[in-house]
């Protein structure tokens, strides 16, 4: 199946898990991430659960704090 992860068009085996995309993209500080499907976030205890379908559109996304002196 094709989905889209982080811009790009990638093939992946039909029923793969947000959590073994993760594995299988080798996301950076995979603790810290937080993934939307389809613009959607999905919740860090549904990584497991949640299988991602021909088309969907997933990005991973760092949350970094700052501000000023």
């Amino acid at each position: 199946m094709k989905i889209t992860v982080a811009g790009n068009k990638k093939e992946y085996e039909d029923g793969i898990t947000v959590a073994e995309l993760i594995v299988k993209e080798n996301v950076e500080n995979p603790e810290y991430v937080t993934v939307t499907v389809n613009d959607d976030f999905v919740e860090r205890d549904d990584f497991e659960t949640t299988k991602l379908n021909e088309g969907d559109a997933v990005e991973f996304l760092y949350f970094m704090g700052g501000g000023a002196y």
